[in-house]
């Protein structure tokens, strides 16, 4: 994990969930995946749009052309966690994960999201013509 991605999820576990600066006011989930070749764990802190039960994430990684190593790690094993602020405190839940890119359920989810991050409208505008942004809902296990 990068010093950036530490040091935001330890002002996400010490505040409860939440976490200032450039991501103020944000819903953020910290991901934990399993590495589809070295089978490690990796934690990565992602912004969320919150979907009924459901927690979907894109794998924009900023605009950059390949897809983050976490979508493809759920797309070798749907099995993960995530550490969500709940009233103010960290839990942590099982979910299972579906990637999709299919139309028009990626293209709604992901148009919601940038109604609430419009910085999200900036990753699309870099990848046009190189890659769709995969949508990632994460269901809780028994949910």
């Amino acid at each position: 994990m990068s010093d950036r991605n530490a040091r935001i999820v330890e002002e996400f576990r010490a505040n409860g969930g939440t976490v200032g600066g450039y991501f103020e006011g944000a819903t953020m989930l910290v991901l934990h995946t399993t590495g589809r070749r070295s089978g490690r764990e990796h934690v990565t802190p992602l912004v969320y749009l919150p979907d009924g039960d459901r927690f979907v994430v894109f794998g924009s990684k900023g605009g950059a052309p390949t897809d983050p190593d976490w979508v493809r790690n759920l797309e070798a094993d749907r099995e993960a966690t995530i550490e969500v602020g709940v009233d103010g405190r960290v839990r942590t839940f099982r979910v299972r994960a579906r990637v999709t890119r299919d139309e028009p359920e990626r293209s709604e989810l992901y148009a919601r999201q940038v109604e609430r991050r419009a910085g999200f409208a900036d990753y699309v505008a870099k990848v046009e013509g190189i890659r769709t942004i995969p949508a990632v809902i994460l269901e809780r296990d028994g949910a």
